[in-house]
């Protein structure tokens, strides 16, 4: 498909030269050059499609990157991207070797935030803006949040924080909320009134004169000041934005660029910090996408014209597993409740919400408040399942260990997307959790390697567990090799091998597939080896030790972090009971991981069966 104007654009300035009236033409380009491509690597679709015109207004009045762009959350950034000299990145869009779909300094001057959790933004930019006044620099900070990030409470910590930070603007991308009675021309007039030039001097000229007036001259300021209060909270609903210092704008029509332009035209001397609000479609212009925002939020590849149900799996997942089988014990356990962040669909709780909407709780992205929100729960004698993903609920610790467990509640913690993560890079690894949990004394935490051992296992903590209480699982379907083997039901079991090898291979969850090539391999090589699949990796199970004593060398693999993870744990359980063979470790480094896939990132950290092999053979 051919692009005639988006092929022009290879930075912002190229954008500048453009006039008003084609901007229409450009936004459809980027519209269908997103479309296409996403469809062919996948990626966030709907949020950027939503964020088109938005974009394009920004980049055509303020100038990048003297004046910072802060995206909450990053994956509304690819027009961005697009108008920053990025288009021939998007071939290997969240590839090894392409760009990344969120914000990265290292990729682009004109990326200033690293931005893969929500809720960031505002606070990054009261920072960025900070800074720009301490250093005596010149630029707007510009935060660009959606809606969805007005359910977490780290942005109202931020707004409570703006002080007088006249280079600081807010805007809130409201994608969800429908466009009320008060978007009406009486609105839109007093809006372009408001952020005019003409009036922002005028005003300041009857506010000079006023002051010089003796005695009355103040208090018909003050009047004048609460007259206009009133009437524009009964327009446009802005109390809370004001009272935190803010000036509010809006709402404006996110779809109409020249709209956008003259309102950001004349706000670029405003002196107080703005709030301005535009409303936007998400999905826009592409029927699917609008239909099912939810579905499209993230995306595999796909096929352009396939509109599917979000509420019917395409096909079977992990996630897809847990919400079947919770929603199965939701009817045996009438005290049972289910808790999301933002993510029904993604965790696969859309069974249970259907089955029981009463006892189904979407919290937003507020994953501290969900688990604070469970120990309540808890303490009021029912038994919540907090389903959540590895990366973001890494950001309610300090509720697990001080809500939670210090008051050993009834809480199960159901852990989505454990282990690597394809596509989104070094923001969305589910790496940390067996290190954070383990670190949580009486908390029981369990690492399913298929879709048997997690029916079995979710079933057991659910019917037959009490106090805190954890299950990890990847994302996507299970592997075949790991199918085979079933549900024993034990906390370990030696699934390759006779015991009487010299060498052991210990791992948990998918990494178990990798320790079973690399022993092929050792097979075909001559050399024997057992392999161990611990199911319960915190606390270790009291017999591991013992099973282990007897080889001369272990190695341990595991998709999570090494320092503070199940291997270290084991290996001073080893060291304490007396093991003196020769002890190799397979982990995470704590370090960024590449965007790519998981099968890339195992090759690149040395988790895969051939690099775990190779290691075997050289020591």
């Amino acid at each position: 498909m051919a692009y005639p104007l988006l092929s022009k654009i290879s930075c912002p300035q190229d954008l500048k030269r453009l006039s008003v009236q084609q901007m229409p033409q450009l936004c459809d380009e980027i519209r269908n050059f997103l479309i296409e491509n996403v469809s062919l690597t996948g990626g966030h679709l709907s949020s950027n499609l939503g964020t088109i015109e938005l974009t394009v207004a920004l980049h055509r009045v303020f100038s990048s990157p003297q004046d910072k762009f802060v995206f909450d959350v990053g994956h509304q950034c690819y027009t961005h991207k697009l108008l920053t000299g990025r288009q021939a990145g998007f071939a290997k869009l969240r590839q090894l070797g392409g760009i990344s779909g969120f914000p990265n300094p290292v990729e682009s001057v004109h990326d200033c935030f690293v931005a893969g959790h929500g809720n960031t933004a505002i606070s990054a930019a009261i920072g960025i803006a900070r800074a720009k006044k301490l250093r005596g620099e010149p630029g707007k900070v510009i935060a660009i949040v959606g809606d969805g990030a007005f359910t977490g409470g780290m942005v109202y910590e931020g707004m409570n924080n703006i002080d007088t930070l006249g280079n600081l603007i807010v805007i809130l991308n409201d994608n969800k909320m429908s466009i009320s009675k008060n978007v009406g021309s009486v609105a839109n007039y007093l809006t372009r009134l408001r952020t005019s030039p003409r009036y922002s001097q005028a005003k300041a000229d009857v506010e000079s004169a006023l002051n010089r007036l003796p005695v009355v001259g103040n208090p018909m300021i003050r009047s004048l000041q609460k007259a206009k209060e009133l009437l524009r909270r009964g327009i446009y609903n802005s109390t809370m934005f004001e009272n935190m210092g803010f000036q509010y704008v809006g709402p404006l029509d996110g779809h109409d660029v020249a709209e956008l332009e003259e309102m950001f035209h004349n706000l670029t001397n405003q002196t107080a910090p703005l709030f301005v609000h535009v409303v936007t479609c998400k999905g826009k212009g592409y029927a699917p996408a609008e239909e099912n925002p939810g579905e499209f939020h993230g995306v595999s590849a796909f096929k352009l014209n396939s509109v599917t149900d979000p509420d019917v799996a395409p096909e079977s997942s992990f996630s897809i597993v847990f919400g079947q089988k919770l929603a199965e014990l939701g009817g045996r356990r009438k005290d049972l409740c289910a808790i999301t962040a933002a993510m029904k669909y993604g965790t696969g709780l859309q069974f249970f919400y259907r089955a029981y909407p009463q006892r189904f709780f979407d919290v937003g992205m507020a994953e501290q408040h969900a688990v604070t929100f469970a120990a309540g729960l808890a303490r009021g004698g029912m038994l919540p399942v907090v389903s959540i993903y590895s990366t973001f609920l890494q950001r309610s610790y300090d509720q697990i260990i001080h809500d939670v467990n210090l008051q050993k509640l009834d809480v199960v913690f159901a852990v989505d997307r454990a282990g690597l993560v394809p596509g989104d890079g070094e923001t969305h690894q589910g790496i940390y959790d067996p290190a954070y949990f383990s670190q949580i004394e009486g908390l029981r935490l369990l690492s399913p390697a298929n879709f048997a051992e997690l029916e079995y296992w979710l079933e057991k903590l659910v019917l037959e567990g009490s106090g805190p209480r954890a299950i990890r699982y990847p994302r996507g379907g299970q592997q075949p090799a790991l199918a085979a083997l079933g549900c024993s039901g034990q906390l370990f079991d030696r699934v390759r091998g006779d015991g009487k090898a010299d060498t052991a291979l210990v791992s948990y969850g998918s990494e178990t597939e990798d320790v079973l090539e690399a022993a092929e391999i050792l097979a075909q090589k001559g050399i024997a080896a057992d392999v161990y699949k611990l199911l319960q990796i915190h606390p270790l199970p009291a017999e591991l030790p013992a099973a282990l004593l007897g080889y001369k060398r272990i190695l341990f693999a595991e998709e999570a972090v090494q320092n503070g993870g199940i291997g270290e744990h084991l290996a001073l359980r080893l060291l304490t009971a007396g093991w003196q063979g020769q002890w190799m470790q397979a982990a995470v480094p704590n370090v960024g991981l590449p965007h790519a896939s998981v099968k890339e990132i195992k090759q690149t950290l040395g988790l895969d069966g051939a690099s775990l092999a190779a290691r075997l053979c050289e020591e």
